[in-house]
């Protein structure tokens, strides 16, 4: 299984950015989605998690209205839509999977596989 994320990037505070995970080697159909983000010297923290359907989304309450999970099946595809961005998002943010048929969760400890991250800043 590998998740490949990318699209992260440098933005002034109140812009837009839409990180992409894309898998290969699994059909990510199967698969509950997660996006987490790290920042240095902290732990690893949830941002939002989707269904294998898109039916069931959860996000973290300091995302909530600025931040959009979506997936594109067909494509392999998952993406972060991040918007109103501020300088506390600045963050590396990842992508994970847990087991297939498993549920959306907001624990690290329920992903079973991880993209290699993609580093968001966000400029005051």
């Amino acid at each position: 299984v590998l998740l490949v994320v990318s699209s992260g990037g440098l933005v002034q505070a109140g812009g837009s950015l839409m990180p992409l995970c894309s898998a290969s080697c699994l059909t990510i159909r199967i698969y509950a989605t997660g996006w987490f983000c790290q920042s240095p010297g902290e732990e690893r923290e949830f941002v939002a998690a989707t269904s294998w359907s898109g039916g069931t989304k959860h996000y973290a309450d300091s995302v909530k209205g600025r931040f959009t999970i979506s997936r594109d099946n067909p494509k392999n595809t998952a993406y972060l839509q991040m918007k109103s961005l501020k300088p506390e998002d600045t963050a590396v943010y990842y992508c994970a999977a847990p087991t297939p048929g498993a549920p959306p969760g907001a624990n690290p400890a329920q992903y079973t596989y991880w993209g290699q991250g993609t580093q968001v800043t966000v400029s005051s």
